[in-house]
């Protein structure tokens, strides 16, 4: 799978889906725990958002958690969660992800997470516009 890049934008940036009410209490967490290590977390969803950042569609959003880091380059699912926690001192201890054999189970388990996460806990849509589909 090949890198993607795109602007750097300066800092790390974690673009989350705001309708997924995993995704979002990840995100609430993932900011209390990152603090201001100069790490900003979006809503794909908001407007504008991904105008910032060529390459980075509404369609990858959708299947994983976003990680733009600092000099542009783009990491996502598992690995952005790796990456961007692992500027803690408790957070290095996730870069076991790394291990052979943990990488892709971690992974499957992401996808599986990530694919089902309407079914398994429902949409947050306040303004009830969520237009969902299940592949």
């Amino acid at each position: 799978m090949t890198t993607l890049q795109t602007t750097p934008p300066g800092h790390d940036v974690v673009l989350y889906d705001s309708h997924c009410r995993i995704c979002s209490g990840a995100a609430r967490e993932m900011q209390k725990l990152v603090g201001n290590q100069g790490t900003k977390l979006l809503s794909f969803r908001d407007e504008g958002v991904l105008d910032a950042f060529p390459g980075v569609t509404p369609e990858r959003c959708e299947k994983a958690m976003q990680l733009i880091q600092a000099d542009g380059r783009v990491l996502e699912g598992a690995e952005a969660i790796v990456r961007a926690m692992g500027r803690r001192p408790l957070g290095r201890l996730l870069y076991v992800y790394y291990v052979p054999g943990l990488r892709q189970l971690a992974d499957a388990v992401y996808g599986m997470v990530a694919r089902y996460r309407f079914r398994i806990a429902g949409r947050n849509c306040p303004d009830g516009a969520c237009a969902v589909h299940f592949k």
